[in-house]
């Protein structure tokens, strides 16, 4: 077992703890997203209209929203190891639960909770910066991100894959096994670390609105990946729908390869660690949101259901994954620059409020979709990234 103190020291973490660490990050995130494309099926399957089947994938995220808020901060006093497989077994519980029950209320109970020990990925996160030296941190962070990344990414064509063959319940019992054999690991490899101070958890909180108050890195970073993120929630809650309607006549099997495109977008996430450890973070920022918008301007501007029009929604998933990826590495390794006895704290309140914007676009997605299509669903979809980008215009230069 690695002794925290000695590693906190050399400042260099061992490769093979950066590919569990990430490993382990996809595979926790992943449990967020494998509802996404299977919205449709799923809907119909336990009773949901048209109108609310955007709960399927927004209970699981307002869950996520308040683990962040409240069970991430606890990362800054309570001993880490612990903390996170708690939150795994948890996770893995709501999973079977998921899976298994035929009631309406108990099944968007369980989402709300696997949202809720999810977040074991964020104490991970701020968990590598910890073992990390200030000049390689932007690279450790970018690559336990570009796991966390992958999971997002694979999660999609892998869950429509899994139900194509097996139906969509059997996706939450292998992430449920997978869960807990990763909790089994973690809880004998990872290093413990207990932190040093001795803050109750009611001050903990009380702290956290001082540190939204008094950080204006958080603040302006958070809502620029808020408004990304509703966009790319927004986008992958509808696409699946709009592929397999009549304009498209998709299966969950082509679903699954056309998903499986945006997996190259988590290149961006190691390369942009890079880019940030040299100091360009504003300019890096300023592509990263431009692409995003770009990305659902594409499909809004050519719009068809030829081949070309197949086409074009591959490159926007490609550039809008990137993006929101580039952009997510960014504002990590701003943050994690700061004070490191708050860097739970501060990525809570982070990921939090970034989550909330997508559990939003979820929300409109699926309304939006059922209302007006997929035309309607992208000119919402496109406007809090264009907010994002606006307010990034903002930003003077000498901010971080």
């Amino acid at each position: 077992m690695i002794d925290l103190k000695k590693q906190t020291i050399e400042k260099k973490i061992p490769t093979w703890l950066t590919i569990l660490m990430a490993t382990a990050c996809g595979i926790i995130v992943a449990n967020l997203y494998y509802a996404q494309p299977l919205v449709g099926i799923i809907s119909s399957s336990v009773g949901l209209s048209a109108n609310t089947s955007g709960l399927i994938v927004t209970l699981t995220q307002i869950g996520y929203v308040v683990g962040l808020l409240f069970i991430v901060p606890l990362g800054d006093i309570f001993e880490n190891r612990k903390l996170i497989v708690s939150s795994l077994l948890i996770t893995a519980v709501a999973l079977v639960i998921t899976a298994m029950t035929k009631q309406i209320f108990l099944f968007l109970f369980a989402l709300f909770v696997i949202g809720l020990g999810s977040v074991a990925a964020q104490v991970l996160v701020p968990f590598a910066s910890y073992l990390s030296s200030d000049s390689s941190r932007g690279r450790v962070v970018g690559n336990v991100m570009s796991g966390l990344l992958l999971g997002i990414m694979l999660s999609r064509p892998l869950s429509s894959l899994v139900a194509d063959f097996f139906g969509w319940h059997a996706i939450f019992i292998l992430s449920a096994i997978a869960i807990m054999v990763l909790a089994i690991v973690l809880s004998k490899v990872l290093p413990r670390r207990k932190p040093s101070t001795d803050t109750h958890y009611i001050a903990l909180l009380k702290s956290m609105w001082y540190l939204l108050r008094t950080t204006p890195i958080l603040r302006r970073r958070a809502a620029y990946h808020a408004g990304v993120f509703a966009s790319f929630s927004l986008f992958w809650t509808t696409v699946p729908q709009l592929l397999t309607s009549q304009s498209f006549h998709f299966s969950q099997k082509e679903v699954a390869l056309f998903a499986l495109v945006g997996v190259a977008g988590a290149v961006a996430a190691p390369i942009t660690g890079r880019i940030a450890d040299r100091g360009v973070t504003k300019l890096a920022t300023g592509i990263a949101l431009l692409t995003v918008v770009i990305s659902l301007l594409l499909p809004i501007i050519i719009h068809t259901n030829s081949p070309i029009g197949i086409a074009i929604l591959v490159i926007s998933s490609l550039l809008l994954d990137a993006g929101v990826s580039a952009n997510l590495v960014l504002s990590q390794r701003a943050l994690f620059s700061l004070s490191p006895e708050v860097r739970n704290r501060l990525n809570g309140l982070f990921m939090a409020m970034f989550f909330f914007g997508g559990a939003i676009g979820s929300a409109i997605g699926g309304w939006a979709y059922s209302m007006g299509g997929w035309s309607t669903a992208l000119w919402i979809g496109i406007i809090p990234s264009i907010l994002s980008l606006l307010y990034f215009a903002t930003e003077k230069n000498n901010a971080k």
